[in-house]
This record gives C-alpha cells, structure tokens and sequence, in this order.
C-alpha cells in the first residue's frame, strides 16, 4: 500500500488515470488528463489539508501550463512541456537531482531556477534571449522516484536504474511526436545518475540517436567508467561550478555503492564546458555563464559553448 511520505498513513492521492501512448494526436487528450489529475489532487490536498501541496498544485493550474503526465501519489511526479512539441527542431530535457518532489517542482525558496519546472522557464527564457524564434521546447521531467539527499540511496545506482529505463521511454515517445527534433539532456546532479544509466543502458534504435547531447552538471558521478562508455554518438558535456560541494565527493565505485569517476575530469573524457562560479542549486540562474552555455548546449550550438 502507498503512503503519504513519513506518516505511514495510506496515500489519500488518486493514481492517475490511463493516457494514451505520446503521438502528435494524443498530445492534447494528454495536456487534458494531466489538468484533470492536477484539479482531482488539488482538491484532495484540500480535503485533507496538505497545505504544501495546494500551494504547488495551484501554481501548476496556472493558465498555459502543460502537463504530459502527473502522478500525486508518494513524492509524486510530472511532466511539464514548455514550447511547441510538435514543431521544436530541439528539445530540451531537464532531467533534476535528489530531493525533487512535486512540492519542490516549482519552489526551493529564492532559487526558482533550481526547480524542474523554474530551471526548464530559464532555459527557455535564455533562448528566447538569443533568438525570438528559437524552436526549442524544454520539458521539466520528473519522471522518477528521485532519492533524498541523506538516504542511503543517493550512494547506488537504483533509483538512476528505474529512472533511466522512464527516461528512455519517454524519449521514445518524443521521437514518435517529433521524429525530426534533436534532444539536449540536462542532468543535475544525482539527475545525470540517471542520464548515466539511459545512456549505457540504451538498446539503441532511433529514438536515442536523436540524443545529441547530454550534459552532466553538479555531478557526483554516473556509474560510467567514461563518457565513451554511453551508448549512442551525443556529444557528452560535463560542468561544475567554483563553489559547487560535489568537488568534495568521494569519486569511487566499490560493490555497487559509489557512482564512480568525476565527469569533469580528464579521464573521463568529457567536453568540460565553464560552469562559472556556480553553486551546486544555481546552474541555471538567470544571468550565469552556466546557463548561457546550458542553453548553448540544449540548442545544439556547439560554437556557442565556452569549454575548460
């Protein structure tokens, strides 16, 4: 039975209801039915008085909001669109770390741009600020149980394996909505954890060659020996800021605990792109030279990208 995190009562949130496979026809029955398990939910945190949960689920009820998917159950999860889908020549996947529930989705105090859905907002707005027709769309993809920060689980790989497999799946669905749009992966933190493991994990076929790109930043790891190891041919991107503490994380896989090699180091073979002096939560603060050459990276314009 599922509970409601740390009461150990029965989760009083509905599952969602079934959806149709991710098609140009059914983008819009999916918007829909995502509106609908947002109000179904919004009025059980009412019910029940989860006050943090009305609060971000009021905000995802905002006009022009777009969710292919959502689940309140447990921590919850979602899937916003940011863009045109169906006519993007790129996506962006903003694929997020530990700690990422549907309460932190939109809000993490005065960092918004550390969110899913406020990182996915900047990106955009950065493109936009580059070019007025940038034909991007970013998705905010909480598509996985995202470990906590303290649990033992952020040390292995499994959430990054279940994640991965969710991550791989959806991009096939991208592929069959656009089958001409190059995807940009941005993984955060324990978020490129879960890249990792879609990327080595990958079967191939043409829905991951349409990953160009992925890039690794706040990264503690990927559970990859090398980028050489990813599945596919995407350009394999890693950053970390000056202040960022993953620095201080210990670089090691022993018996399945560890996530293994620094992605911005040399041996891992990387291209190291300037993160500037960016915080392990401000990669995508408005502004930044992490963001600049995010945006650069979701975007496919290499030239564009400041590397180490």
């Amino acid at each position: 039975m599922l509970t409601t995190a740390g009461t150990g009562h029965a989760d009083p949130y509905a599952p969602p209801a079934a959806v149709p496979e991710l098609a140009p026809s059914t983008l819009d029955v999916r918007y829909a039915a995502g509106r609908r398990s947002i109000e179904k939910a919004l009025a059980t945190a009412q019910e029940v008085r989860d006050t943090e949960r009305m609060r971000a689920l009021g905000a995802f009820l905002r006009p022009g909001r777009r969710f292919l998917y959502f689940d309140p159950r447990g921590d919850g999860r979602a899937i916003e669109v940011i863009g045109d889908l169906t006519r993007a020549k790129r996506v962006a996947v903003l694929v997020p770390g530990a700690d990422t529930t549907l309460t932190a989705f939109d809000d993490r105090g005065d960092k918004p741009w550390s969110t899913p859905g406020g990182g996915a907002r900047a990106v955009y707005t950065q493109a936009l600020s580059q070019s007025p027709h940038p034909q991007l769309a970013v998705v905010a993809w909480l598509g996985y149980a995202a470990p906590g920060t303290f649990s033992s689980e952020v040390l292995t790989g499994e959430r990054a394996g279940e994640g991965g497999a969710q991550l791989r799946r959806f991009l096939a669905g991208v592929h069959r909505v656009n089958p001409s749009a190059g995807i940009g992966l941005l993984c955060h933190s324990y978020g490129s954890v879960v890249c990792g493991r879609a990327a080595l994990d990958a079967p191939g076929g043409q829905a991951w060659r349409d990953v160009t790109d992925i890039a690794l930043y706040g990264s503690p790891g990927t559970t990859a020996w090398s980028a050489a190891k990813f599945s596919g041919s995407a350009r394999v991107w890693a950053g970390r800021g000056a202040t960022d503490w993953t620095e201080d994380v210990p670089h090691v896989r022993i018996f399945g605990l560890g996530l293994g090699p620094d992605p911005v180091s040399p041996a891992f073979g990387a291209r190291v792109f300037d993160a500037g002096g960016a915080g392990h939560s401000d990669y995508l603060e408005p502004g930044s030279t992490s963001l600049r050459n995010l945006t650069g990276i979701a975007l496919g314009r290499t030239s564009d990208v400041t590397q180490h």
